[in-house]
């Protein structure tokens, strides 16, 4: 499975930008899809996720109710809608793909077995 971000680029506080995620190559292994990010001298962190299966989507307390994800099936893409955007959100953000993973599983990068390169994203203040 290959995933290919794009969206991330320099905003201003309160701003917004949408990040994609095209996946290709063995795509009927992929029961979910989501955002990590990485922010300078942190570990990577739990962002937001969608599962394929019943399309429930997960999100972390930080990005709740500003970020929203979603999926276009036809296209194997998932989005992150990104609203009312802060300087604590410049990370370089990685998406990742993994399998038919259950709800514990799906605020861990160590459960997604593909990642893309990365897109950075620099919220200004």
């Amino acid at each position: 499975v290959q995933l290919v971000e794009s969206g991330g680029g320099l905003v201003q506080t309160g701003g917004l930008l949408r990040l994609s995620c095209a996946a290709s190559g063995g795509t009927f292994n992929i029961g979910a899809m989501g955002w990590f990010r990485q922010a300078p001298g942190k570990e990577r962190e739990f962002v937001a996720t969608f599962r394929w299966r019943d399309s429930r989507q997960y999100y972390s307390d930080s990005v709740k109710g500003r970020f929203t994800i979603s999926r276009d099936s036809a296209k194997n893409t998932v989005y992150l809608q990104m609203n009312s955007l802060k300087p604590e959100d410049t990370a370089v953000y990685y998406c990742g793909a993994g399998g038919n993973l259950i709800t514990s599983e799906m605020r861990h990068d160590r459960s997604f077995n593909y990642w893309g390169q990365g897109t950075l994203v620099t919220v200004s203040s």
